[in-house]
């Protein structure tokens, strides 16, 4: 079996491009990576949902472009913003953990 030597583990790849755990560039990166994670997730319970953007809007009291800039990670959200998106758009509960 041929082995390509050229592969190496996902935390190298982050290393490489962005710095070590605990740097400000890797710590940027991870940040940015979780608001990316929240717009795909939002999108995705969306969809499952069978809602156009417009729908979960109006839904929520906001507009179509601002869900569209949630999805597509062009936009900080409100926590406050968050949870009637999570209850009253989509009908679900919203979970938060605290890493320390």
């Amino acid at each position: 079996m041929k082995t390509n030597k050229n592969i190496k583990p996902f935390t190298a790849h982050l290393e490489e491009y962005y710095g070590e755990a605990g740097t400000e560039t890797r710590e940027k990166f991870e940040e940015e990576f979780d608001t990316f994670k929240l717009g795909v997730l939002i999108q995705e319970a969306r969809k499952k949902q069978h809602l156009t953007q417009e729908e979960l809007a109006e839904r929520v009291g906001t507009t179509k472009s601002y869900i569209s800039r949630i999805e597509n990670n062009a936009s900080d959200i409100r926590l406050s913003t968050l949870m009637r998106i999570i209850k009253d758009g989509l009908g679900g509960n919203l979970k938060l953990s605290l890493d320390l």
